[in-house]
């Protein structure tokens, strides 16, 4: 027996959501085409194909449909297996783990416009720049690496004084130049053999500070 047709009244749940999904798809679309700036509420629902009213039921204003657009790029990327990748073994293994997932994540199309977003913008809009670090996985990996790093500290297999600053350097040496060079156009996206490399040497330099310290 077919579904009856909505004919009236208000959208069925399936409906709702393929409005949503294509208010959010030409948000995309012209934020990271056109800029946040240059981008207008008409603009939106124009090439969304739906209504101011329709845009201004589900939206109350730009800076609320970022947030949703940054939801929606950070969500899909984010690892489904988080617990997974840091599951208890050998540090090495496990920041190497972290390592790439984190490349796979960051240095994603969606993710290097969404960047360069911010940085063509923020000087004129730095709540956006908050807005992205709210919703980040950024810093939930630095937290998640520093109390990774704090308790391989206390089991004294590593020295160290501050997790949470040297979690954020880890981070910053996984990330840091592929993600700069792809941002200015410098380099072609790492195939999967080029990223496990760089995060395996990476992971490497990083312990090797630890392994080969002097007291």
């Amino acid at each position: 027996m077919k579904a009856k047709k909505n004919l009236g009244g208000r959208p069925s749940q399936a409906e709702t959501g393929q409005i949503e999904t294509r208010i959010l798809d030409a948000a995309c679309d012209l934020f990271f085409s056109e800029g946040y700036g240059a981008t207008s509420i008409d603009a939106l629902a124009t090439k969304a194909c739906v209504s101011k009213r329709t845009f201004y039921d589900r939206y109350k204003d730009k800076p609320d449909v970022f947030r949703a657009v940054v939801k929606h790029v950070i969500g899909n990327m984010r690892p489904a297996n988080a617990d997974t990748l840091f599951a208890p073994g050998k540090l090495e293994d496990v920041l190497e783990r972290v390592a790439i997932a984190m490349m796979n994540i960051m240095l994603s199309a969606p993710l290097i416009s969404l960047h360069r977003l911010l940085l063509a913008e923020a000087p004129r809009f730095p709540e956006l720049v908050q807005l992205v670090y709210e919703e980040g996985t950024r810093q939930e990996a630095v937290e998640r690496i520093a109390l990774l790093l704090s308790q391989e500290a206390k089991l004294k297999r590593i020295t160290l004084n501050n997790p949470a600053f040297i979690a954020e350097q880890f981070v910053m040496m996984v990330i840091g130049a592929p993600q700069r060079r792809l941002m200015m156009g410098l380099a072609k996206p790492m195939t999967p053999r080029e990223t496990k490399e760089w995060a395996l040497n990476t992971t490497g330099f990083f312990l090797n500070g630890f392994y080969n310290a002097k007291d």
